[in-house]
């Protein structure tokens, strides 16, 4: 009993570093280096961030670069802001979307 466990142990300690290994990276928030030049320029966002609108994402820097302040940070933290016409409120310190105030 003790060697087949001893087996167990060996055969995990063994594929447990190979699944990190092969797990994907986490795609970040930020846009491809074409968009973001685009964006920079002064074109528009990409229209598939609209659909990441969602209470608990975290709005990227690039994204909330082009919001509008409508109501100021409030004690709570929150702000709400507009971006190409969305009205959005999240926590000022994270960017963390707390409600969509329009769709």
């Amino acid at each position: 009993m003790l060697k087949s466990l001893t087996s167990i142990f060996v055969a995990v300690a063994i594929a447990a570093p190979a699944a990190t290994v092969m797990a994907k990276p986490d795609k970040g928030g930020d846009l491809p280096p074409g968009l973001q030049k685009k964006v920079e320029r002064g074109g528009e966002l990409p229209p598939g961030w609209k659909k990441k609108l969602r209470p608990g994402y975290v709005l990227e820097n690039e994204i909330y670069r082009h919001a509008v302040i409508v109501k100021p940070v409030d004690s709570r933290g929150l702000v709400t802001v507009r971006i190409e016409g969305e009205l959005i409120r999240l926590m000022h310190a994270t960017h963390e979307i707390v409600d969509i105030l329009s769709h």
